[in-house]
């Protein structure tokens, strides 16, 4: 009689095939200890591979076996020991040493020569067939990559369909996480808050539990969202056949973000002008404080400068909107002028419609041409031409130029009016901006700030304000003697229009 210990391997968790399972391998192994009279004082599991050295069972079982804790091992088979052959040599240095290795499903007796030969051309052979079938494996995922499908499982945001098929929006959790990009791209939230705020908002993951600090960052650094696909591992990128969740300018400003770690400082009051008026000196903003019924609006940098850098500033707020309300009179049209904007905008939409089509068609042709490049490239790394690292470097930003491509694609597609509503966004604002103004909100209102102005700077009394460039080119339209615009003609705002459509229309289209 001898104790031994015992041995059953698989490769995954979840397998279960005939004579491979764990419950199959032990009922083998006991049977045969029985019938050859050993006892079995331990037994050693394992769910993984054995293609690679370091798991940690079988290190702990032959450690132990090497301090004389048991005689031996028996094991199912030799595939079931070892795959490799480090794994193996290091069973054959115990049967060298002495310890009994049997096993349960052949008659090998590594104690005679040509017992250990058989057992090294079986070990020989399962490595071979590990490696085989490792690289069959891997042909089959970086196959299905370069097919546009993606053979893992889908990103928050996505549903999966099946092998062989695109992921599709999840039209759940999918608004969400393009929210959460949006967010997280304004700099205004860290991803502590984020984290929380998409929790509070009912967003989980597929096992319905909150995701945490580290899975957003992962998911906000990840460029699936982008219909691209990357492998970390290899850090090789493939075009998806899925549909994009958000833009690549989008992408670009998160990456930035995250990468600058910038979040926006909170402020606890907030006024009217705050973070918008700034110091025409030391460009910081003014901090507003109330003090005896009225908002004073002071920069604070003053104070830790010696000597001062900036001029003693103290401004009230209703000084600024006086200054706003007179600018806001420059831009502010009459019914007439509004009629003659729109029906020119309907003329315009016209023309731009055939030049989407004319831009469409070249888009198109660029990516085809991309493609074929991507294709000429791939020849190159196969004839041995080019080395790897250039290869998916010149990939990658192949790859990156496609999803630009497509991006634009999409937009044009789905959006092709954006522009000109851009545009008559702009009027309906410069119609009546002083109204506006006067009589919005508190949030509305410094929106409407933003959206008009592109500067409030003070030094001592002094205000100085600039308009957005649509707005400006409104303001510098043709006045007549008596300092009114003139209404009689469109040939102004032909002019105009032909300024506004090239900001506006060529501008990246908002999501």
């Amino acid at each position: 009689m001898g104790n031994v210990f015992a041995y059953a391997r698989v490769s995954t968790p979840r397998q279960g095939e005939k004579g491979v399972s764990l419950q199959e391998q032990r009922s083998a192994i006991e049977r045969y200890a029985e019938q050859h009279g050993l006892t079995i004082t331990r037994w050693f599991e394992e769910r993984e591979s054995a293609a690679k050295r370091g798991r940690a069972e079988f290190a702990t079982m032959l450690r132990l076996i090497r301090l004389k804790a048991a005689q031996g091992v028996i094991i199912h088979k030799i595939d079931r020991g070892a795959r490799n052959l480090e794994d193996w040599a290091d069973l054959g240095k115990l049967a060298d040493a002495g310890a009994d290795i049997h096993f349960a499903t052949e008659s090998l007796d590594l104690r005679t020569v040509a017992g250990r030969l058989s057992a090294d051309i079986q070990a020989v052979v399962a490595a071979h067939y590990s490696r085989n079938l490792r690289e069959e494996v891997r042909k089959g995922f970086y196959g299905r990559l370069k097919q546009g499908f993606y053979p893992l499982p889908a990103p928050i945001g996505y549903l999966d369909q099946g092998k062989a098929k695109n992921k599709i929006i999840d039209p759940i959790r999918a608004p969400l996480v393009r929210e959460a990009f949006r967010r997280y791209s304004t700099g205004g939230v860290s991803l502590l808050a984020l984290t929380k705020e998409m929790y509070d908002r009912g967003l989980r993951n597929r096992h319905g539990s909150a995701v945490t600090m580290t899975g957003w960052a992962t998911i906000l650094k990840n460029p699936f969202y982008l219909g691209l696909m990357k492998i970390r591992k290899t850090e090789q990128t493939f075009r998806g056949g899925h549909e994009p969740l958000i833009a690549t300018d989008l992408f670009e400003k998160v990456q930035e973000v995250l990468a600058g770690k910038r979040v926006d400082r909170s402020e606890s009051h907030v006024y009217t002008f705050s973070r918008i008026v700034r110091c025409a000196s030391c460009k910081y903003s003014l901090v507003g404080e109330r003090q005896r019924g009225h908002v004073y609006y002071r920069c604070h940098n003053r104070a830790f400068k010696t000597p001062a850098v900036c001029p003693r500033t103290s401004i009230r707020e209703e000084e600024i909107e006086t200054a706003v309300t007179r600018l806001f009179s420059l831009v502010e049209l009459t019914p007439e002028e509004v009629q003659v904007i729109h029906l020119l905008i309907e003329e315009r939409k016209q023309q731009w419609n055939k030049q989407r089509e004319s831009t469409e068609r070249a888009l198109k042709l660029q990516h085809e041409q991309i493609a074929s490049r991507l294709s000429k490239l791939a020849d190159l790394l196969i004839e041995g031409s080019i080395d790897r690292s250039l290869y998916q470097a010149k990939q990658k930003a192949f790859l990156s130029e496609q999803a630009a491509i497509q991006q634009r694609l999409l937009e044009l597609q789905n959006d092709s009016d954006a522009g000109f509503r851009r545009i008559e966004k702009a009027v309906e604002l410069a119609k009546s901006a002083s109204m506006l103004y006067k009589t919005a909100p508190l949030s509305q209102k410094r929106e409407l700030l933003k959206t008009v102005l592109s500067n409030i700077s003070v030094s001592s009394k002094n205000v100085e304000i600039s308009l957005a460039v649509p707005f400006r080119m409104i303001a510098d339209r043709d006045k007549s003697r008596n300092g009114a615009p003139y209404r009689g003609t469109c040939r102004t705002w032909e002019q105009i229009l032909n300024m506004l459509q090239q900001h506006f229309v060529n501008c990246p289209i908002e999501s």
